[in-house]
């Protein structure tokens, strides 16, 4: 425990689980996206997938990674087919 408060007086803190549980979930949908952007040819599905599996570590807050996860994914599903 001396070493957790070590690091938060350093100014590093951990991630939530709610933050963890949406990089993950935000991931692996990017991650999908990416693969049917790449086997159809959908310049927009591709990198909408890849910009889901990378924004993650640019956003520090986590209301803010559920915000654009949230606005990305509509942005998927409506360009999908």
């Amino acid at each position: 425990m001396d070493e957790l408060k070590t690091l938060q007086s350093l100014g590093l803190v951990l991630p939530s689980p709610a933050y963890i549980l949406g990089a993950i979930v935000f991931g692996l949908i990017g991650y999908a996206a990416f693969r049917r952007g790449r086997k159809t040819s959908a310049p927009a599905l591709t990198w909408t997938g890849v910009a889901l599996m990378v924004y993650p570590y640019a956003v520090p807050q986590t209301w803010l990674l559920w915000t654009v996860g949230a606005a990305l994914c509509a942005w998927l599903y409506a360009r999908w087919n």
